[in-house]
């Protein structure tokens, strides 16, 4: 070879981005493994890495670095020839293949030389074979391969390309993809400023960091913004489509390159990668087994199906293989393969059809057999929540094809979108459109379970009315011996009716609820019905009652076993303890719940427990402990936008501020947390609040503590919230005398009205004294209490017996 250069490398057409962690630790493999395959899907940069390692070698390698690029090798035979080409090698018209390939190893003996065989995957086969020889005939000899799936020979080691590293969403401009992606645009003519890198990111990660598809959609910003790309990338295959007239075909678009690769799989393996589009994310090859095993494919195939897929770069798999996935771009190209083959209505059936059977099975692991293991039963739900993208996916194309029956099915068993585990407002959504189909051909009994779903998802997301309403479809419509569902609805019937201050309503269906559960043996479900037996009585001020029962719920609950119904009541203990004036067991309990609800990841629940422990905390002046729990609490209620989760931190805030001594802080939050809490029809705890409006008035003065109220009440919650947290102080007003802010506050004839309420007059009375109906006397009380913080008539009538020229 001395007559040869040391390499034949081209010079590269553009500058490298990114992959400097690869490049390193690959001149080191490289180095100590003779045989090195770079693998990765098409696109993904597989020959710009190797050229580029290639070249940092080459001064390593005496004999030089040759490169045989076989992307134009149309037959096998094709592959010694080239490599007796760039070896220059005499080529020998009829020698066999045999020959060449002994030729080939002769020149390669004599002095270490790297080999580059670039693009091997349509003649893998015989790539492998020549390989091996060489290997086995040159002991110096290094062999690096690009292929969409290893040469599977002895002492191979496969290095898998990954996509560039992409950024947040906000943008970064030193992530490898955004760093290539304004690199080309720049070449193209575009300069994109700061101010684009967001949209930069957003495109960044729709194209999966494919250098090509990324390089393809640089081109085209000099029509289109990185915005409006981003917005076609569902259209990928139609938008990238100018890649440079000197690339190879099957690199000019995005689309010839994905066709390039599926076009060499067997006819079996192009079926199962088009319906391998049917899956929302990352799957597992049970599932995979169940919805994809159809003719032409055994369930028995599957498993080595996927392997090739996997080893030909077109799915993507965990380093257990365990999980598998499709980048988005093979994923749009395969599901476009399923609706041309006339497959995708039949396989979004089956897919619906598993994930019910599926999340029923797990449904019944986690909340309803007895005696099951915590782990598994947490198994269960992760493995349920892993489902939820499909479950969404699925839910979609019920609601969209008017499978009402199996939808319902679908959205009772998933508990990853239930309240215990996600997000309500998810499956009060599903669920109303599901509702809203033509239902004639669902049994009743499915339409109440589906209801009782509902009424836990409203009540979650603070629909009260809506709620108690639901739930009492759903104990009507429920078959009798669904004792299940008529638990459910019971325990929302009873949350629902003691957030509206009807506990007497709510006792009946406690009492109904552990009845139900006593009789199937439910300890879920018993232990519910004891904890809203135990809410009941606390409203009640029957302490006794409230922790005989409190204690019985948390029995029932730790022979059930899950976490989130022993967080539940242990955090009904720790209300009664605080009740009682003992706020060690009151943390101690809230404490053990958190504790709990985190390992469940139950965002809802642990948003109260923090608000409650932060309540404690500041009457035990612990107060660095009180304003972190809260400020955690804040964080989670802003996050699932839950009023009645922020209305609870607000009322923990006011305490805080009150025993800091912040008397205004404390009236402000007090104030925009009964606003929160009236406008989701809920119950407030005006005795507390009467009592903190007396030493505020006796502090403060009138005028200001109203002021504060009203300010209060009008203020955004958030804003309340940090006035606290952050230790701010409120804007400097002008004293107003207590008389004149009344006066102001109210108009003349709610002045009238409060002035006639110190002669004990009824609305009826009142009406025919000022020519009024009784329901108008009514809402000029009501804002009479609302200006001057009031809760009563009886607070009315003092005010204006003191202060008569107000009301006169």
């Amino acid at each position: 070879m001395s007559e040869l250069p040391r390499h034949n490398l081209p010079a590269e057409p553009n500058r490298f981005v990114g992959r400097e962690r690869d490049i390193d630790e690959l001149c080191r493999v490289v180095g100590e493994t003779r045989v090195v395959t770079l693998c990765g899907a098409g696109g993904i940069g597989k020959t710009r890495l190797a050229l580029r390692v290639a070249a940092g070698l080459h001064s390593f390698y005496p004999g030089g670095v040759r490169l045989a690029e076989l992307a134009g090798a149309g037959r096998p035979e094709h592959v010694e020839r080239e490599l007796a080409r760039v070896l220059g090698v005499p080529e020998e018209p009829g020698r066999p293949p045999l020959d060449t390939v002994a030729a080939v190893a002769a020149r390669l003996r004599d002095r270490p030389c790297l080999l580059l065989l670039d693009n091997c995957e349509h003649l893998v086969e015989r790539c492998a074979e020549v390989v091996a020889a060489l290997i086995a005939a040159c002991p110096a000899l290094s062999v690096m391969a690009t292929s969409r799936e290893p040469l599977r020979i002895a002492g191979e080691l496969v290095w898998r390309v990954s996509p560039l590293g992409l950024p947040p969403a906000t943008g970064r401009p030193d992530a490898e993809s955004v760093r290539l992606f304004l690199d080309r645009a720049a070449a193209a003519g575009t300069r994109l400023g700061p101010d684009s890198l967001p949209d930069v990111a957003r495109l960044c990660r729709a194209l999966d960091g494919l250098p090509l598809a990324i390089e393809l959609a640089a081109a085209r910003t000099s029509l289109l913004s990185p915005g409006q790309i981003a917005d076609r990338a569902d259209d990928r295959f139609a938008l990238l489509t100018t890649g440079g007239r000197t690339a190879p075909a099957r690199q000019r678009t995005l689309l010839a390159t994905v066709e390039w690769s599926h076009d060499l799989l067997s006819a079996k393996e192009q079926v199962l990668l088009r319906r391998l589009a049917v899956f929302a994310g990352a799957f597992d090859l049970d599932l995979a087994e169940q919805v994809c095993a159809q003719p032409p494919i055994a369930e028995a195939e599957i498993v080595d199906l996927l392997g090739g897929l996997v080893d030909k770069s077109l799915v993507s798999c965990d380093e257990g293989r365990v999980r598998y996935w499709l980048l988005e771009t093979i994923k749009q190209y395969a599901a476009e393969r399923l609706g041309t083959a006339g497959e995708r209505e039949p396989l979004r059936e089956r897919h619906l059809n598993v994930l019910c059977d599926v999340q029923e099975r797990l449904f019944a692991t986690e909340l309803v057999e007895p005696g099951v293991p915590w782990e598994d039963r947490l198994e269960a739900l992760a493995a349920s929540r892993s489902l939820a993208g499909d479950q969404r996916l699925a839910l979609g194309w019920a609601a969209g094809s008017g499978r009402a029956g199996p939808g319902l099915r679908l959205c009772t068993a998933g508990t990853a979108l239930l309240p215990v585990g996600g997000n309500p407002e998810e499956i009060v959504t599903w669920t109303e459109r599901l509702l809203a189909l033509d239902l004639s051909e669902v049994p009743g009994e499915q339409v109440a379970r589906a209801e009782a779903c509902l009424a836990y998802g409203l009540e979650a997301r603070d629909e009260l009315g809506r709620s108690l309403e639901v739930a009492g479809r759903s104990l009507t419509g429920a078959a009798p011996g669904d004792g299940f569902t008529r638990c459910v609805a019971h325990s929302v019937m009873v949350v629902v009716l003691l957030r509206m201050g009807r506990a007497g309503e709510a006792l009946p269906h406690a009492q109904e609820c552990l009845e139900l559960a006593t009789r199937s043996g439910c300890a879920w479900n018993q232990a519910a019905g004891l904890a809203g037996l135990s809410a009941v009585a606390l409203a009640g001020g029957r302490l006794r009652e409230a922790q005989r029962h409190g204690e019985e719920a948390l029995a029932r609950a730790y022979e059930h076993g899950h976490r989130w119904i022993m967080a539940r009541t242990a955090a009904q203990l720790g209300s009664v303890a605080e009740a009682r004036g003992d706020l060690v067991s009151a943390r101690s309990h809230y404490e053990m719940a958190v504790g709990w609800l985190r390992e469940l990841g139950g965002d809802l629940e642990l948003a109260r427990c923090l608000a409650r422990i932060g309540r404690v905390a500041a009457l035990a002046h612990e107060f660095g402990v009180a304003r972190e729990r809260l400020a955690a609490s804040r964080a989670l209620a802003a996050e699932t936008g839950r009023r009645q989760g922020m209305a609870r931190c607000l009322a923990g805030l006011s305490v805080l501020a009150e025993c800091e001594g912040d008397l205004a802080g404390a009236v402000l939050t007090a104030a925009a947390a009964a606003a929160l809490r009236d406008s989701i029809g809920q119950h407030s705890a005006t005795t507390r609040i009467e009592e903190l409006l007396g030493r505020a008035r006796a502090g403060l003065g009138e005028g200001r503590t109203t002021s504060l109220w009203s300010r209060g009440r009008a203020m955004d919650p958030d804003d309340a919230a940090r006035h606290v947290l952050d230790g701010g102080r409120l804007p400097d007003r002008a004293p107003v005398a207590a008389e004149s802010v009344r006066h102001s506050l109210l108009t003349a004839r709610e002045q009238e009205v409060a002035g006639l309420l110190t002669r004990g007059l009824s609305n009826r009375a009142i009406a025919e004294e000022l020519v009024i109906s009784p329901a108008t006397v009514a809402r000029h009380i009501a804002n009479i209490m609302e200006k001057l913080g009031y809760t009563s008539r009886a607070q009315i009538a003092v005010w204006a017996a003191e202060h008569p020229k107000a009301s006169a």
